[in-house]
């Protein structure tokens, strides 16, 4: 396993460090970048063989199938059971690849993502569990051509994908599988660190933490212990306003479209949630045979009054976290409602990705109105659009047949 250290990045804005501004002509940020003018349209077809279509994958991007999933025998060390890991471990497994280029934790801090080359399937159990951070993971990609890799799987959050994606035709690879993880927001290890201690008395303690599709969070710690934290009593009040950058809250890809195979949480209800975009993905999934147990994903709730509180609070907060507004005494009641009454399964994930094109909106509208009518993608005011959040003048390029 590799894991060599990268120089200082150039100086970018709206960056999150996916590697790119480390490689030997940082330039080609200006071609890769999601963050500057992406073409969503353009990559899909070029990695799917078509663009998105109507109905779900106006949500969620170009997609074969879709499942709720779950390993027969869950992995130790696991954030759910082991779903990416096996996908990447098979392959080398299989010989489909030379390489998987991921992400491992910092020896020194557990939290913080570094980005690794693997070679050898056992070493994949090192790239378990969420990291919280940024790491230039497409920084590997010279080394990885140093090293002779031809043969590449790499595992990544949207950002680093597209940009992964608009480089493909220069790398020469002659393979590349890409596993996609929808992402949650990044903020820095620090910052996240300061999230962890507003959680617990002792931080150090807490080995394991996930947003979970029945509104909480789960913690799980050194001596065993679990707990699990309604979201409406997370403090989110106590966090400052730039926890999360805005180059987060103008995500346009929460859902990883261009991956070949996506695995998530969001509509999994309990499980993970796969969607297989592609041939690559289809045959991946099939690596796993029996290991895995797939479900048809379910869907319940109804997502309109969420997302309308969610605008109405993002709108409120005039650029930091959405505010709470909720009597103390009436969130324990509202956090028992939501996972029976709210929206669950594959509604619940259409929630998530309307609220982030709603956020993706107000934030630019508000800090960097000139950059609107080239980072919005069409399908993001599509998602946006029965909330009342359309185009005014100057917020897109050219108008399209909605």
């Amino acid at each position: 396993m590799l894991t060599p250290e990268f120089r200082d990045p150039a100086p970018r804005g709206l960056c999150t460090d996916c590697g790119v501004s480390r490689l030997k002509d940082p330039r080609a940020c200006g071609k890769a970048c999601q963050f500057i003018a992406p073409d969503y349209p353009a990559l899909e077809k070029a990695v799917h063989g078509r663009a998105r279509g109507t109905g779900d994958e106006t949500f969620f991007g170009p997609f074969k199938a879709m499942h709720r999933a779950r390993m027969v025998a869950p992995a130790e060390g696991a954030q759910w059971t082991g779903i990416t890991t096996a996908l990447a471990a098979d392959l080398l497994t299989r010989g489909r690849v030379d390489a998987v280029l991921t992400m491992v934790p910092d020896d020194a801090d557990r939290w913080r993502p570094k980005p690794a080359l693997i070679t050898e399937a056992s070493d994949m159990a090192r790239a378990r569990g969420m990291r919280m951070g940024y790491a230039p993971l497409l920084a590997l990609l010279e080394e990885a051509q140093a090293q002779g890799f031809n043969r590449l799987a790499v595992i990544g959050i949207p950002c680093q994908i597209y940009a992964l994606r608009a480089l493909e035709a220069d790398l020469g690879l002659e393979r590349l599988y890409v596993i996609g993880t929808p992402c949650s927001d990044n903020t820095t290890t620090e910052n996240f660190h300061r999230f962890l201690a507003l959680l617990d008395e002792a931080p150090e303690t807490i080995t394991y933490l996930e947003f979970r599709a029945d509104y909480q969070v789960e913690l799980r710690f050194t001596d065993g212990r679990q707990r699990l934290i309604p979201f409406l009593s997370l403090p989110i009040s106590d966090l400052p306003r730039d926890f999360f950058p805005l180059t987060c809250r103008t995500c346009v890809d929460y859902t990883n479209s261009l991956a070949d195979i996506t695995v998530g949480y969001m509509g999994g209800e309990g499980g993970q949630w796969l969607l297989v975009r592609n041939a690559r993905g289809a045959e991946m999934l099939a690596g796993l045979g029996d290991r895995i147990q797939l479900q048809t994903p379910g869907s319940a709730g109804k997502r309109a009054n969420a997302v309308k509180g969610f605008i109405a609070n993002t709108a409120r907060a005039a650029g930091g976290l959405p505010l709470r507004r909720m009597p103390d005494w009436l969130r324990p009641i509202v956090s028992w409602l939501q996972p029976r009454i709210g929206p669950r399964g594959l509604e619940f994930a259409r929630t998530r990705i309307e609220m982030k094109a709603a956020e993706t909106i107000l934030h630019l509208r508000r800090e960097e109105p000139a950059k609107m009518k080239n980072m919005i993608p069409d399908h993001v005011w599509k998602v946006a659009a029965p909330y009342d959040l359309t185009p005014q003048d100057g917020e897109r390029a050219s108008k399209t047949d909605d």
